[in-house]
Parts: C-alpha cells; structure tokens; sequence
C-alpha cells in the first residue's frame, strides 16, 4: 500500500492549542443541524406530552450514540484517506446494490418531504402569501441555488447562524414555559414507564439520525482535514456538536413536558405538529413568542434542506466517481490496476472533496437536480403505494447498515491499527447498531402493507 501524508498525517498542520481548536468547529454543526429534522422535533414534543420529563435520560444517551457514529465516520475518513463509501465497497458489491437503490428512492421521497416542512413554517408566518405547497416549491429551489453556487465554507457559515437560530429561539421557548428542574434532574434516572418502550427508542435512535450521518466525513474533508493530525479537531468539533444537539433536544422535551403532558391537547402527526404548537404559543404567549417559533421552525427545517442537498449529493458524486473508477480499472492491463493505483485513486476523491472539486462536478450537480425538481411532482400527488413502502424500508435500514458497517471496518486490516476501534467505540456503536436494529423492524412493521 502506497504510504502517504494525508494517510500517516506526519505532514498535517498543526490544530494549534487547545482554546485555538475552538475556531476550526464547523462540520459537527452541520451534520447534527442536517439530521434535526421537524419530525424529529415533534416525536421529542410527543414523548414529553405522554411521559413528562420521565425519558429525559433517553435524549441523553441518543447524543452519546450519534457522537460515537459521528466520531467513528470521521476516524475512517481521516485515518484511512479514503472516503466511508469506498470503504463500504471493500465489503462487498452488496453495498453498492443497497445504497444504488437507497440513494434514488430515498432522494425522490425525502426531496418532496424537506421541502414541505421548510414550507409549513413560511405559510403559517404569511398566512395571505402563497400556499404550501407554492413555498415548497420556492424552499427547494433557493436550496437548489443556494447550494450550486456555494463552497463548503460558505454553506457551513449559513448553516452556523441557522443554528444559532434554532437553538436560542428553542432555549427561549423552553425557559418561558417555566421548567421544574427538579424533574428535569430527576428525569436523568433510567426508568421506562408502561408502554413508553417504542418512544424511548425513538427519541434515542431518531433525533438527529439519517444519512447525513455518513456524510459528516465528507464535510470533515471539505473543511481542509484531511488526515490523523485532525483528528483531536474533528473529536472536540463533533461533541461539541452533539452537546448543542442534546441540549436542544431537551429543550423540546422541556416544551412538551410543560406544556402538553396531563392536557387533552393533542399534536397533529407530523411536521403539522409544529404549527399546532404555535398557536398554542400565541394564545399562552403572545404573537410575538408563536412568530418567533415558526422562524425557529423553519430555521429547523431549512437546514435539512440545504444540508441534504449538499451533503449527499457529495456522497452521490462519490458513488459515480467509484464506479468510474472501478470501470477504469477493469478495462486496464493487469500491471496498471495494482494496489498501489488503487490506493491512490481512492485517497484521490479525498482530496477532490477537500479541494471543493467534487461540488462543481456534473455528478453532484445532477444529484442536486434530482432532489429538487422530481420531487415537486409529489406535492401534488398522493405518494405511490409501492413508493412509500420501499422509502420505508431502505430508511429503516441505514442507520444499522451505517452502524455494523463501521464496527466491521473499524476493527479490521483497512483501518491504521492506531486508529482501530477501542472497547468503548465498540460498545457504542455495537449498543447504535442494535438499537437500530430494533427500530428498523419497528419501523418496517408500521408500514402500510
């Protein structure tokens, strides 16, 4: 194997002491803003209004998950110098099946269902604007030219404020709702009240989890790190990052629990849930509190957009350039397709990322087209019944796909033995993947069959 700076990091910069590590943090942001979707935020509100502040420790343990799986893709990216898909490609033509599938069906749904949530908080706002489904249609575009236009840097400057917004104005909202911190504490302890056993799961498993998850090595990459002297970087970039998340987390639970548990009040399913809840804010609060929700709201929202539309569409323009590759490879004379060319065209997409190359390409610009323009056929059109079934279960999958894919490559030969898994990592992600396990089978179960 061709040994390199970018994969040995004996030639990587040095991050500098710790307090100046503070102003590398970026993409552990991006990808736990990305993740946080307005589902995500009702499901938490809904597990306050049934259990109280009871499954407070469940949010907890979801932020130690998701900075494991997070911290376990940025090791791969940065001690191995190749991307998580060519990893995925070592274990098999199986994985490149899946995520071929995934990648197409997934985009086409999830497209249409990004854009609507985005839309929601707008026509609440605007009322005698235009409808939802003329602001969804606005919302996919902006982050159709938003994202075409942009590099890494400044996406992830855009996607920073709107998380700042989201997280003061959440924090707002649950600090004028009063919390009983005492409960709040007390919620800490580890109790699973009846028949609380499926929302514990999901408020561990579902906050903050989705294929943005494999995308943050990508955007670690973009952001210039490229290998293990990053690496402390990259650690303190993703918890903090994750902490951000928790707290937000908790801070809806805070709302639902204050707000909603004991009442007969009941949030409609979905992102519609999030408008329920402003009008509750402004006859409790006032129009100013409901009006600055809905911009947090769409803040939540929009960020699951753009961090969508660039994200995996970097992984999208991967997943071609390794098939190219593969093709290349296999059309060439046996002496020019030997390890070594391979290890370097594999460390070569790390560096096309890094070099913001892999966002002017024709593949990561299609991908982005694919995510906007199908879609929008969607907002007028019931979704197909075989359609929502196959969304469903390619979804439901990924994250223990995503989690029992970096156990194995973590703890063989193609990671530096260095930076192999320790006992802790493995508990962790082991714990993810069988979590995830159990609510994939939840979730294939509620299928409409």
């Amino acid at each position: 194997m061709a040994k390199t700076a970018d994969s040995t990091g004996t030639d990587a910069p040095p991050p500098g002491p710790r307090k100046a590590r503070w102003r590398y943090v970026g993409p552990g942001i991006v990808v736990a803003a990305t993740g946080v979707g307005a589902g995500d935020l009702v499901a938490t509100l809904i597990a306050g209004s049934k259990f109280g502040y009871t499954l407070m420790w469940a949010a907890v343990i979801g932020c130690l998950v998701k900075i494991s799986l997070a911290e376990a893709t940025g090791r791969w990216h940065l001690a191995t110098g190749r991307t998580i898909f060519e990893g995925w490609r070592t274990l098999g033509s199986w994985t490149t099946g899946y995520f071929a599938v995934y990648v197409v069906v997934w985009g086409f749904v999830y497209g249409a269902t990004a854009m609507s949530s985005s839309a929601l908080p707008l026509a609440a706002l605007w009322p005698d604007g235009p409808g939802v489904k003329t602001w969804a249609v606005i919302v996919g575009v902006a982050g159709l030219v938003f994202v075409w236009f942009n590099r890494y840097a400044v996406f992830e400057k855009v996607m920073t404020v709107l998380v700042g917004v989201m997280f003061v104005v959440v924090v707002y909202v649950a600090a004028r709702v009063a919390p009983d911190m005492g409960a709040a504490f007390a919620g800490l302890a580890p109790v699973l009240p009846d028949r609380s056993l499926l929302y514990t799961l999901g408020l561990i498993g579902g906050v903050g989890g989705t294929i943005t998850m494999a995308a943050y090595g990508y955007w670690v990459n973009a952001k210039g790190w490229t290998n293990t002297g990053w690496m402390r970087v990259m650690r303190l970039d993703n918890r903090v990052a994750y902490i951000t998340t928790g707290i937000f987390v908790v801070a809806m639970l805070i709302v639902g629990a204050e707000l909603l548990h004991g009442s007969q009040i009941v949030l409609t399913s979905g992102d519609k849930g999030l408008v329920d809840l402003g009008n509750l804010l402004e006859r409790r609060f006032g129009s100013f509190t409901a009006k600055l929700f809905l911009v947090g709201f769409f803040a939540t929202a929009f960020t699951s957009v753009i961090g969508v539309w660039h994200g995996v569409s970097l992984m999208f323009a991967d997943f071609v350039e390794r098939l190219r590759a593969a093709r290349a490879a296999a059309s060439a004379p046996p002496a020019a397709s030997g390890d070594e060319e391979g290890d370097e065209e594999a460390g070569s997409v790390v560096a096309e990322v890094a070099a913001g190359r892999q966002e002017r390409s024709v593949a990561f610009r299609a991908y982005l087209l694919w995510l906007t323009f199908p879609p929008m056929c969607l907002l007028w059109l019931n979704q197909p019944f075989g359609l929502v079934v196959a969304y469903g279960v390619l979804g439901a999958f990924f994250m223990p796909f995503l989690a029992l894919t970096l156990v194995w490559m973590l703890n063989s030969s193609r990671t530096p033995a260095q930076w192999r898994n320790g006992l802790l990592s493995n508990a962790m992600l082991v714990l993810g993947g069988l979590l995830f396990v159990v609510l994939c089978v939840q979730q294939v179960r509620d299928l409409p069959w």
